[in-house]
């Protein structure tokens, strides 16, 4: 995994002012663990990113952007995903999404207020860019 990727996701996900919450409220955030970089030959300046993301019950994302190819998977548990301007999609395991370049991630939070949650983040990106920016 590219350090500068680490050094931006990190923090942000840290960060717990999330759509929906006043800026007083604060969730826990999730545990972000990267799987795998991969540079894609045929696509000269492109790399897939993988990640893993726990939720902790109540746990939620800041609202970001990725300036990439977003494709969310859950595995385990139930997760809340939007993006302005779009409407709010509750997925269970099996189920997908995704996000565009040009969209906010408003939403991203653990359905459940007692189970954790868990899913996997394929992004497809450009390779000198961070995965997780702040939107704008």
């Amino acid at each position: 995994m590219r350090i500068q990727s680490l050094l931006v996701l990190v923090p942000l996900m840290g960060v717990t002012a999330v759509h929906g919450q006043s800026p007083t409220t604060s969730a826990p955030p999730p545990t972000v663990t990267p799987v795998m970089t991969q540079a894609l030959p045929d696509y000269p300046g492109k790399e897939v990113l993988i990640l893993e993301v726990a939720y902790p019950p109540g746990g939620a994302d800041p609202v970001h952007r990725h300036d990439a190819h977003g494709f969310v998977y859950v595995l385990e548990g139930s997760v809340v995903m939007g993006v302005k301007g779009g409407k709010e999609v509750t997925l269970m395991p099996g189920q997908a999404f995704h996000e565009g370049p040009a969209d906010i991630h408003t939403v991203g939070r653990n359905a459940s207020q007692d189970k954790p949650a868990k899913f996997v983040v394929f992004l497809l990106k450009d390779a000198d860019k961070p995965a997780v920016l702040p939107a704008q």
